[in-house]
């Protein structure tokens, strides 16, 4: 029996064919990867909004105010230490920063009042209160209030624990990769 097994025997033909069909799934399942990669679907594991698959469609507009979009955030002081309290997850824009999903809420020209919450061309926005601690009792510091400058967006998440423009400010709207589609989400 031993020997059966030593020579080619049904006990490595098995294992032969069990590597080989792992392998055959790996490599159809990182196919599948790549290729939603490419086609623009993401993952949202953030409660910032509903969690699930979503995808990047390109815009053949200027973004607009309501407009839901992926962003990446730019490499700066600010998200680098937004990265390592946990904020932003790791991904492919530049500074190693995945990208955000995010409403943008004004764009260039729009006045912006951060207060104890925030408003848009003196409307507030519901769901912008400022929080003063983070989950873990870190402190955060609100952006100013200010214009939008030409070449900014301004974004924001209902969500009260959301990293948005209320601490980090605006952003380029060079980072914004496209508008948001929910595909397949499940809001808790």
């Amino acid at each position: 029996m031993i020997n059966t097994m030593l020579e080619g025997g049904t006990m490595p033909r098995q294992r032969r064919r069990a590597c080989l069909a792992l392998s055959v799934a790996a490599g159809l399942l990182g196919v599948l990867f790549a290729a939603g990669w490419i086609g623009g679907l993401r993952i949202n594991t953030t409660p910032s909004e509903p969690l699930g698959l979503w995808h990047i469609v390109p815009l053949t507009r200027s973004v607009l105010p309501g407009d839901t979009v992926f962003v990446c955030p730019p490499d700066n002081a600010a998200m680098r230490a937004a990265r390592q309290r946990g904020y932003l997850r790791p991904g492919l824009c530049p500074g190693g920063f995945g990208p955000l999903i995010k409403t943008v809420m004004a764009v260039a020209g729009q006045r912006v009042d951060v207060t104890d919450r925030v408003a848009i061309d003196g409307v507030p926005i519901p769901g912008s209160r400022i929080i003063e601690k983070d989950a873990q009792g870190r402190s955060l510091r609100p952006d100013q209030s200010g214009m939008v400058r030409p070449g900014e967006v301004y974004l924001h998440s209902d969500f009260m624990g959301s990293w948005d423009s209320r601490y980090f400010g605006p952003v380029p709207v060079s980072g914004v990769l496209g508008l948001a589609q929910e595909v397949l989400t499940y809001a808790p």
